[in-house]
């Protein structure tokens, strides 16, 4: 194996801590990923890595070196996409919220892999914040705002939320009059992967978010679910409107409350990586799809 090809096998595998899913990734048999870092390390003569029967992890020399492969394995992919009518190749792998993909990112997919038909696209689902290098993703998606972290974040856009309840729900506990005066209504309690705490109610009054929790008797930790749940008539929810405009326009459920504040939409990358051709079309790719999408949401 070539210098070049053994560097990236490398990083996948001080990435992904694994000689086994490096291979998975690499599409390679574990022994040629073995045989590629044991080339590398004779040739430095240096040991790159730190070998147990559970744990792969860089030495000092192999960490230093690892930084120095990400450099050279960008610059090449930067100075091969530069010459005209390249294209990005590879996996592109990606972690979404679900319902966000099925409304942003799937629909649109097909056309994206027929202009960049040599990537192969990887999507995960979920709502934590995931450690992409150790778990060998390129980018995720994410609602909210941002804790502080080591990945940089490129805004797409903002998601109008609204609050509901089923006509059920308000023939039984009576139609919401404001913030200040909830008392004897109920919430379904939606409990974030992410944190493990039930998400409160939200909702802008002169000019400051305030925060309601409310009494719940149903608890989940997905967002069909949590519509679901409304349907029923067990409570309030606050969800982006894209997820429920077939209930509003059905009548299955209500538009209470307005007041709630609009929630941003970021794609997210490892800071210490310069940005790959693949993650850049995908960006550029991504914005356009909202704006299409969600016009009046453009950051």
């Amino acid at each position: 194996m070539d210098t070049l090809n053994a560097m990236r096998v490398f990083a996948r595998v001080v990435e992904r801590r694994s000689f086994t899913l490096a291979a998975e990734d690499l599409g390679l048999p574990r022994s040629t990923v073995t045989n590629a870092v044991q080339q590398l390390e004779a040739r430095l003569g240096i040991g790159l890595l730190q070998r147990t029967t559970r744990h792969v992890s860089p030495t000092l020399d192999g960490e230093a070196y690892y930084r120095r492969c990400l450099t050279i394995l960008a610059d090449i992919e930067d100075a091969e996409g530069a010459f005209a009518g390249a294209k990005p190749k590879g996996p592109l792998r990606v972690d979404v919220h679900g319902t966000l993909a099925r409304h942003f990112v799937l629909p649109g997919l097909p056309a994206f892999l027929e202009t960049y038909p040599d990537l192969q696209f990887h999507m995960s689902e979920g709502d934590r914040l995931i450690d992409l290098v150790r778990e060998g993703v390129d980018c995720v998606l994410r609602v909210g705002e941002l804790s502080d972290s080591d990945m940089i974040a490129k805004r797409l856009g903002v998601l109008e939320e609204v609050t509901l309840a089923s006509p059920e729900y308000i023939r039984k506990y009576g139609m919401p009059e404001s913030p200040d005066r909830l008392e004897g209504h109920y919430m379904i309690g939606f409990r974030s992967t992410a944190t493990g705490g039930v998400l409160p109610l939200e909702f802008t009054v002169d000019g400051t978010i305030r925060t309601v929790t409310l009494p719940s008797t149903v608890w989940v930790n997905g967002a069909e679910s949590f519509v679901t749940v409304a349907r029923l008539g067990l409570g309030l929810i606050q969800v982006p409107r894209y997820h429920v405009e077939f209930d509003l326009a059905a009548g299955t459920l209500v538009h209470v409350l307005p007041g709630f504040p609009p929630t941003p939409v970021s794609l997210l990358y490892p800071r210490n990586r310069q940005l790959s051709p693949r993650v850049r079309v995908f960006i550029d790719w991504l914005s356009r799809e909202f704006a299409t999408k969600n016009p009046a949401s453009q950051p």
